[in-house]
This record gives structure tokens, C-alpha cells and sequence, in this order.
């Protein structure tokens, strides 16, 4: 697995997190998540904070802290690499649900306002293609280049349509033929793409 280690910055306080290229995802370290959004710059005090936490969750039944993995990650202390506990972006959300601090609601204010506008997408699916134009252009991103991509989206899913009429199962075989096509334009896997 080939991991890339980075410092993100939160209101100006420092989340580490690492890129995990086998998941193809991004995993924070909680502690510093918790740091951050109960305003406390104590480590000890915050590891502390989330045992109990961890401890009140589980009786509850809530197994989003159960299933965070471990990952080496650098100490602040003297650099060294320790497991420690980390999230992917849906486990820190279920988990920042969770804290009762009074620093954290203008976040839970925010993922109730992205709840409420995906709700929104699904009832009225053309509203995604407005979100998906407005996201592009906030990137920076020009209107021929989102013209194109928004297309090429499209014609993604005509042939995906087309592979479903013949008979493609989802899974290795997608995976498969999307391979052959990247390879096609590109000269590289899908996953060697996007690593590029």
C-alpha cells in the first residue's frame, strides 16, 4: 500500500491525514479532528475526551468508532511514527455528529445543509447538474472545460447503459473494460491515471 502523508489545515490548526493509493481515499487522524473542534490544544486531554466518548458510543450501539482503522502516523512530540487511530471522510462525519461541543455545530450545521441539498438532488435530479456546474466553476475550472467534462459524463453512462443491455455484470468486468479504454488515451491504467 502506498501512502502519502500530509499536514491539512482546519482553521488554522494542523489535521494529519494520509492518502491510502490501494483504498482510494483519505484518512484523518481523530485526535487532531477532536482537537480542533473541541477547542482544546491538550492532546492527552482530547485522547481522553474521545475514550469517554468512544465508551458512550459503543453503549449506544454506535459502531462508526469501532470500524476506524490504525495507520502510522508522525507524533508532534518527537516525530516518530505510531499507529494510531484514523478516519475515512464518512467514519469523521458520523463521529463529529457526536460531539457535544458548541465548536462543532457550525460544522454539523454544514453537513446538515449538504444532507438537505442532496435530498433535494435526488427528488429532482437535474439539480445535480447544477450542483456539478457550480462545483466546477468554483475550482476554477473554464464553461468549455465543463461543457466537456459534463459531457463526457454522459456518454460514460450510455456506455455503461450499453455494457448493461449485453450482458457486463458491475464489478471486475467494468473495471476491466474501463482499463482498456483508459489505456486506450491515456497510454495508462485507470489507476495509474489517476495517480497521475
Amino acid at each position: 500500500m502506498t501512502q502519502k502523508h500530509k499536514i491539512q489545515l482546519f482553521e488554522e490548526r494542523k489535521v494529519r491525514s494520509v492518502w491510502d493509493d490501494l483504498q482510494e481515499k483519505w484518512y484523518f487522524y481523530i485526535v487532531d479532528v477532536f482537537a480542533v473542534l473541541t477547542d482544546q490544544p491538550d492532546y492527552d486531554l482530547v485522547k481522553n475526551y474521545l475514550k469517554v466518548l468512544i465508551f458512550r458510543l459503543r453503549k449506544e450501539g454506535n459502531e462508526s468508532v469501532t470500524n476506524c482503522n490504525q495507520l502510522k502516523m508522525a507524533s508532534p512530540k518527537d516525530g516518530k511514527r505510531y499507529k494510531t487511530d484514523v478516519a475515512d471522510t464518512e467514519q469523521l462525519l458520523r463521529l463529529i455528529q457526536s460531539i457535544p461541543s458548541p465548536k462543532a455545530n457550525p460544522f454539523k450545521q454544514w453537513m446538515a445543509s449538504v444532507a438537505a441539498q442532496r435530498i433535494d438532488q435526488m427528488q429532482d435530479p437535474e439539480l445535480n447538474f447544477e450542483q456539478a456546474y457550480a462545483d466546477y466553476r468554483h475550482l476554477g475550472n473554464s464553461d468549455k472545460w465543463i461543457n466537456h467534462r459534463l459531457r463526457s459524463i454522459e456518454v460514460r453512462k450510455e456506455l455503461t447503459d450499453e455494457w448493461d443491455r449485453v450482458g457486463v455484470t458491475e464489478g471486475q468486468q467494468y473495471a476491466s473494460l474501463t482499463d482498456i479504454i483508459t489505456q486506450g488515451w491515456s497510454g495508462k491504467t485507470t489507476r495509474q491515471y489517476k495517480s497521475f
